[in-house]
């Protein structure tokens, strides 16, 4: 396998991680605070179909991209509401928002643009488009460092760069911050916060929202620069591989980032490389599909050590009175 070869695979895992990356920093957030929430992949969907909608219609991929943050800020809402205020089941909350968004998608694409659940195709500004770095072109013949920065590093569109921004950023919230330190609070001892006089709500529906606003944007990026339009059950079960990378990663931030990166990386290899001929049998299309997730199930059953999730999570916080 030559270098440009590698560079092209290791380029894919990029960008097929930072959808996975942006919905583990999201239920990173929401799980730290105690609210587990499995609906990510619904999140994730509706604002792929809203963004993409908004952007075929506007011609303007920021107003799809803030269409699609508000679509899933207000499942997130929903999701809030029952589990925090009504205090109602966590993991069936997360189902119940994944199935209404698989459905609603389809329903409304349907009825707005006659297209069999999808929406056009974007072009133009209706699309991010990669951002070249600064010297990418002047480096791109220096042997080794020039193709690296230039095919690998430089190419992608904002929304790879602000995700790979967000992970120092999350890490710094979460541990160098009182806002993070009391969210992490409320995931472990929500009954010492309150008796410390700061609202267990308050901070927990803060986390669900900032949870809204990554899958919002995850979703909006697999709509309008991973892809150019929505098609109908589009996120594939990438909510749930995040889950599972956030699993992998023990709920902090730099394991999340690397997590998804080999989650991406498998994808990458899935995508490449199809009906792999050894010879005596040949490795089918189907298997090499599968591959990530299979991968995904073994990894978390048999590489993982023991991950703890936070004392509090999926208990609904009554005050004592």
């Amino acid at each position: 396998m030559d270098l440009a070869t590698v560079l092209q695979v290791l380029d894919s895992s990029v960008r097929l991680a930072t959808p996975l990356l942006l919905a583990c920093l999201a239920g990173l957030f929401s799980e730290r605070a105690g609210i587990f929430d499995i609906g990510l992949e619904g999140k994730m969907l509706v604002a792929a179909f809203f963004s993409a909608a908004v952007a075929a219609v506007t011609g303007s991929v920021w107003i799809g991209l803030a269409a699609g943050i508000a679509a899933s800020l207000v499942l997130a809402g929903v999701h809030g509401l029952a589990s925090i205020t009504f205090r109602g089941n966590q993991l069936i909350s997360g189902v119940a928002i994944n199935f209404l968004a698989a459905g609603m998608t389809v329903l409304i694409a349907q009825d707005w643009f006659q297209q069999g659940g999808r929406t056009p195709s974007l072009i133009g500004g209706a699309r991010f488009t990669a951002v070249d770095l600064p010297f990418s072109g002047a480096l791109s013949g220096v042997p080794v460092v020039g193709p690296i920065y230039a095919e690998l590093i430089s190419g992608h569109t904002i929304l790879v760069y602000l995700a790979i921004l967000l992970v120092p950023l999350t890490w710094w919230v979460l541990f160098r911050t009182r806002f993070g330190l009391r969210l992490r609070a409320v995931g472990e001892n929500p009954a010492a916060v309150d008796t410390a006089g700061v609202s267990v709500i308050g901070l927990r529906f803060a986390a669900v929202a900032i949870c809204g606003v990554l899958c919002g944007v995850a979703g909006a990026y697999l709509a309008t620069a991973l892809q150019a339009g929505f098609v109908k059950e589009m996120t594939a079960g990438r909510g749930f591989i995040a889950l599972a990378a956030l699993i992998f990663a023990k709920w902090r931030p730099w394991q999340a980032l690397a997590a998804c990166l080999l989650f991406g990386f498998l994808q990458a290899i899935a995508l490449r490389y199809q009906n792999i001929d050894f010879g005596a049998f040949i490795i089918p299309v189907q298997f090499m599909d599968a591959l990530p997730y299979i991968l995904t199930v073994v990894i978390l059953a048999g590489f993982v050590g023991k991950a703890i999730p936070p004392r509090a999570g999926g208990e609904p916080y009554v005050k004592e009175r």
